[in-house]
């Protein structure tokens, strides 16, 4: 293969302890012209040291395995310099705690392994791109961990914050809906823009928050109380 056509397709690992898994997940992005399985690993342990010698684009990582666990994995890969992989997480939510230690840990993306082929296909391109993914059942997830239920409905501009920047109105009302996990296309039609506007103003909210991907904004949002669950830009 030359490096020509190297460069111009997605590279993935594949990372679970079943190998009947990696080889349905094999299968699946294969068959999308574009995407090329470079390589396997039944642990985390396997796939770090994979991702260092493979330099995937995308590492699709399952959570609980012997040895070193995904979210361990995870960690690890996200901070070696000499990786620049992005980590999608594979999880069938056995362990919600393992769920949002992995989004912590520097996970760029999660889908539920029973999800369609074409939806794991997606998520490699997405990730691929540089994106974030979550899908909707991981935002809700997410969103009840991180928030009280006695917590109020409300959004809270990050100028209220202590010790955050501000944002400007239509950049908190961009990351309002971004950290309940719209795509920006979702973003453009609530807010009635062009999705190449909503993409500069979401890359102005991850700037000014010091922010990895809109996986990092949701948990941040949660986390500071700036967005809680049940609540529309009408509110």
């Amino acid at each position: 293969m030359s490096d020509q056509t190297r460069s111009s397709n997605i590279r993935v690992l594949l990372v679970d302890d079943q190998a009947l898994v990696r080889a349905g997940f094999r299968i699946i992005l294969q068959s999308e012209p574009g995407i090329v399985v470079v390589g396997e690993a039944a642990d985390g342990a396997g796939a770090l040291d994979l991702a260092r010698s493979l330099h995937p684009d995308v590492i699709c990582m399952d959570v609980q395995m012997p040895g070193v666990d995904g979210l361990a994995a995870t960690r690890s890969i996200v901070e070696d310099p000499s990786v620049h992989s992005a980590v999608l997480i594979l999880t069938t939510f056995d362990r919600e705690d393992y769920l949002f230690a992995a989004l912590q840990n520097g996970a760029s993306g999660f889908l539920l392994k029973n999800s369609t082929p074409e939806a794991l296909i997606r998520a490699v391109q997405v990730l691929a791109r540089g994106d974030a993914l979550l899908a909707p059942d991981v935002t809700r997830r997410v969103i009840e961990r991180c928030v009280s239920p006695r917590d109020a409905p409300t959004v809270t501009r990050t100028s209220e914050v202590s010790g955050l920047p501000d944002l400007t109105e239509r950049e908190s009302e961009v990351f309002a809906l971004l950290a309940q996990g719209l795509a920006n296309s979702e973003i453009a039609g609530q807010l009635f823009l062009g999705e190449a506007t909503v993409k500069s103003h979401v890359s102005k909210v991850l700037m000014k928050l010091q922010l990895r991907d809109r996986v990092q904004a949701v948990v941040f949002a949660y986390e500071h109380g700036i967005i809680v669950p049940g609540v529309t830009l009408n509110d």
